[in-house]
């Protein structure tokens, strides 16, 4: 592998590097990766380093969506013994499954969706999209791809949140909702979702390259390396989340809320949560600090996320026929 390819092999690891969250901008793939076909095989790799990694951190991603839910602050450790109490040590991984199941849908459509989004902006010409073109292919696709998987998000957080009986299994849970509430309760938190993908997006691009350029700029003889690379991602990922959390946040509690169909047993009708709605509550009830609840188990799952998925992502590529040397 020459210097040009090994260099875009390190930042494309960089970019497969999965912390849990769907809304980064997928990387392009040279000309020679999309002739010879190893584009797929990086998408398999990362697919399966993702799953590895989320399984891993699922005890800290279902105590994050526990904790977003709450409307008064509430210790990890106090949340944790209750999820232990009422479910015990396997109820930590509820909502999971589905975690890991939306990843191959979710990377195909939005890998298609960025491809042809690259050939709008660029029509012929095969040039090198500028981090504009970039930020505009990888929301366009961000938002096509969450589209079609978002009733599975929902899923998620209803499972990840499920009592003991509760629902059976996923298509158990799928049918339950569907009869209560209705084909609308599965893009509940839609609106909060999408616009969340702007500032994700955005941040998460321009940090990155803004710090890969700085780096450049003070090393200018030296391609950086993968850790330089890797703490570049990391920490434009971090970033990205937490100036898109209380959106998150917010699409989370409308998607955990429960609404059936047709009038109360008392005759009233339960007015349908919005986002507005929600967020007034928020700053009303629990103050600014509420839109970030939740955030700490967010952020301890950064670190053995990344490592777990660079780990898998480098033997999973090997085992593919992606060389790496």
């Amino acid at each position: 592998m020459d210097t040009l390819d090994s260099d875009f092999y390190v930042e494309l690891v960089t970019k497969y590097l999965d912390i849990g969250e769907d809304l980064n901008v997928p990387d392009d793939f040279t000309q020679s990766e999309m002739q010879t076909g190893m584009w797929w095989r990086h998408l398999a790799a990362g697919g399966i380093a993702g799953a590895v990694s989320r399984t891993c951190t699922a005890p800290l991603d279902r105590l994050k969506v526990f904790l977003q839910v709450q409307s008064t602050k509430q210790r990890i450790s106090d949340c944790l013994q209750y999820m232990l109490k009422e479910g015990g040590v396997r109820s930590l991984w509820r909502g999971n499954l589905i975690n890991v199941l939306k990843i191959a849908p979710e990377s195909a459509i939005k890998f298609a969706a960025y491809e042809q989004v690259k050939r709008l902006i660029r029509g012929k010409d095969k040039r090198q999209m500028t981090i504009y073109e970039r930020f505009v292919a990888g929301a366009c696709a961000g938002g096509v791809s969450q589209s079609a998987i978002y009733p599975m998000e929902v899923l998620k957080t209803r499972l990840a949140l499920r009592k003991t009986g509760e629902y059976s299994s996923i298509l158990d849970a799928a049918a339950k909702i569907y009869s209560r509430e209705g084909l609308r309760s599965f893009y509940r938190g839609y609106i909060p979702n999408m616009l969340g993908i702007i500032p994700y997006a955005g941040i998460d691009l321009a940090v990155y390259e803004t710090l890969k350029k700085k780096y450049l700029s003070h090393h200018e003889t030296e391609q950086p390396s993968f850790w330089v690379l890797l703490a570049c991602g990391s920490a434009s990922s971090t970033l990205g989340q937490v100036c898109s959390y209380p959106l998150a946040l917010v699409r989370t509690r409308l998607q955990a809320q429960a609404v059936t169909i047709g009038p109360n047993p008392d005759g009233s009708v339960t007015v349908e949560p919005n986002m507005t709605n929600v967020f007034k509550r928020i700053i009303q009830t629990e103050g600014p600090l509420g839109l970030y609840r939740g955030i700490t188990p967010n952020f301890i799952k950064v670190l053995p996320a990344v490592s777990i998925s660079y780990v898998v992502y480098e033997y999973t590529s090997r085992a593919l026929g992606v060389n790496m040397t």
